[in-house]
């Protein structure tokens, strides 16, 4: 009997929201499992880094690579995997926009570095320690710590890859289709979204009560109101980030009666989700002077983790600069 092929799983900047989709598969497990041969799934399985460095190059079907790129060891391994396989999927909103880790990418490294071992109200550090990339101990040995790099990143502006199933975790369904088309050899042009190419909207139960017109007098947070649960949450003044967001999820907030926040990322036709969805908010804010609009956009307290909550690390804006001044 020939070798099953093999497939790898690794676990980059993330909440391991992804890896617990994998489980999230339920009897369809045993398919996944009677047809490949995981080589490499740290959460799951004891295989270790100098295993898969001793596999050929390219014996690996494929890859599925979660989380954000935020260290200089999750950037070694992805460039290890991408070495090693075939295939390579960022799997998740993480790997594929940046996720929720690329919010840091609001503040320098050192605000972050200062504020987590410094100043924040739990931290009791008064020597100032902060961890250190290498320690020389008392026997000559150097322990290595990963350095903590001051951008994030999406995982394609560090490797090459090949596909993304996006989401905040990839629905099992679309995990499913992912592995039988790789199996089958049906896979779609490289570079492809493996989710539909459509609206979040379109697959909404709430649909039908979209205005076409919406009009905003103020900006509501789930908290603060009863949500309609038939109703169009934007039509009752809620951010729902439907309009900008790809489907394939099965709108289940919309369904559970909250918003959706956009973690499957932009259609194909959408350059930047946040400033898609923003601009087409901002063009329905019922204001006419500064002052009226100035109150009615204070109900987004936070737009950058509102609009750009899993894109950031994607987005045009990426990454805050930080300019000197120059005397």
């Amino acid at each position: 009997m020939a070798d099953k092929p093999k497939v790898a799983f690794y676990w980059c900047a993330s909440c391991g929201g992804c890896e617990e989709s994998i489980v999230d598969l339920a009897e369809d497990i045993l398919f996944v499992a009677d047809n490949v041969d995981i080589v490499m799934w740290p959460v799951g399985l004891d295989f270790k880094r100098h295993d898969v460095e001793a596999m050929p190059d390219k014996s690996i079907l494929a890859a599925l690579i979660n989380g954000a790129i935020r260290t200089s060891e999750q950037e070694e391994m992805a460039h290890l995997m991408r070495q090693k396989s075939q295939v390579v999927i960022a799997y998740g909103a993480c790997a594929h926009q940046g996720g929720i880790p690329a919010l840091a990418n609001q503040f320098e490294l050192e605000e972050i570095l200062r504020w987590v071992y410094h100043d924040s109200p739990s931290t009791y550090n008064d020597e100032k320690t902060r961890p250190q990339t290498k320690f020389y101990d008392e026997n000559g040995r150097i322990p290595e710590l990963p350095q903590l790099w001051n951008v994030v990143r999406t995982l394609d502006q560090v490797i090459d890859v090949d596909y993304y199933l996006p989401g905040c975790p990839p629905s099992p369904k679309l995990l499913k289709d992912a592995v039988i088309a790789l199996l089958t050899g049906n896979v779609p042009p490289k570079g492809t979204v493996l989710a539909p190419d459509i609206a979040l909207c379109e697959e909404c139960p709430r649909k039908e009560t979209k205005p076409t017109d919406l009009v905003f007098d103020e900006f509501k947070r789930p908290h603060q109101v009863m949500i309609d649960t038939e109703k169009c949450l934007l039509a009752q003044g809620l951010i729902c980030m439907g309009p900008a967001t790809r489907a394939g999820c099965g709108a289940l907030c919309t369904i559970g009666n909250m918003p959706c926040s956009g973690c499957y990322g932009p259609t194909s036709r959408v350059r930047d989700q946040g400033a898609k969805i923003l601009s087409s908010i901002a063009s329905s804010v019922n204001g006419k002077t500064e002052h009226e609009i100035d109150k009615i956009i204070a109900g987004i307290p936070d737009p950058v983790g509102t609009f750009y909550r899993y894109g950031l690390a994607g987005s045009i804006l990426r990454k805050k600069v930080k300019f000197e001044e120059r005397v």
